[in-house]
């Protein structure tokens, strides 16, 4: 007996300010919605030209960034540089300590970079890692169409309709799939029993939940899951005039405390303070930070 999760809330994520310049909905890590475990903080981004986050600190999280559309550069103090475009990911580990740049493309016809980044808390055990990188392409997603095709499933990470995603991406067990349902369309999609769940409304209106209990959703929205039931089922109606677009988001919730302070996601307040430290004397970690600057911040205006 299969049971579909009810929703426990679902509301607008406001814009605001954030970075250098950049426009931010965040819906995890408001007041709305914190102790969201494993989930920390859930970005949707635009960033035209001219805007980005320069140089910046991490300790203790991993993020997910799923560009949307244009293209952002990413550049840390180990050397490691690279570029994710529209349909691309990139999962980073900040580990013990990381300090990057993440700056947008600077489009000719000054369009905005879009795309949506996830703060993903890391075990205990994990936070002292190595900081890494791993960035899964477009076309390299697998991918899954059902309802005679008027649903259409980008498997990035977890399982769908017996589509596998690439291994290995995150520490901490995550389930991204981005779907689009047309017109008429109907999606049952499976989740890990007891994992807290989300889904971000890109555009459209989709339809969550069964019978009584069924919510329709409007674009920007975060809808968050019951943590029981064992499926989440979306549908759009006959006559809707777009598409509904969504991100399905699922974790393992870790059974830990967390204390966060800015870019820095630790257990206990002592912790907090030893990674200001360690940032401010660029020790156990954040050796390479001493006298680092990204070349592509320095493409900010000041």
């Amino acid at each position: 007996m299969t049971v579909a999760r009810a929703i426990r809330k679902a509301f607008l994520a406001v814009e605001q300010a954030e970075g250098a310049g950049a426009r931010v909905r965040r819906s995890i890590g408001t007041p709305q919605l914190r102790n969201f475990s494993p989930f920390l903080m859930l970005d949707h981004f635009t960033i035209k030209p001219g805007a980005g986050f320069p140089d910046h600190p991490h300790r203790g999280q991993e993020t997910i960034t799923y560009l949307l559309e244009g293209a952002v550069d990413h550049e840390d103090f180990a050397g490691n540089a690279g570029t994710i475009e529209a349909g691309d990911l990139q999962f980073m580990t900040a580990g013990k300590g990381i300090m990057h740049a993440e700056m947008p493309r600077q489009n000719p016809d000054g369009s905005a970079n879009i795309g949506m980044q996830l703060w993903v808390d890391l075990p205990e055990k994990l936070k002292k890692c190595e900081p890494r990188y791993r960035d899964l392409r477009a076309k390299e997603i697998p991918q899954v169409d059902v309802d005679e095709g008027k649903v259409h499933i980008k498997v990035i990470s977890g399982q769908s309709h017996g589509i596998d995603s690439v291994k290995d991406l995150a520490y901490t067990p995550v389930w991204i799939l981005d779907v689009e349902i047309k017109p008429g369309g109907k999606v049952v999609q499976n989740l890990p029993e007891g994992w807290n769940a989300f889904a971000y409304t890109l555009s459209g209106s989709t339809a969550f939940g069964v019978g009584k209990d069924q919510t329709t959703v409007g674009q920007y929205h975060n809808v968050v899951f019951e943590q029981k039931g064992d499926e989440v089922v979306a549908e759009v109606e006959e006559g809707a005039k777009e598409n509904g677009h969504f991100i399905l988001v699922a974790g393992l919730p870790l059974d830990q405390k967390v204390v966060q302070y800015g870019p820095f996601v630790l257990n206990t307040q002592e912790e907090v303070y030893q990674a200001l430290m360690d940032y401010q004397t660029h020790s156990n970690g954040f050796e390479r930070a001493k006298g680092w600057q990204s070349e592509i911040g320095k493409s900010m205006v000041h």
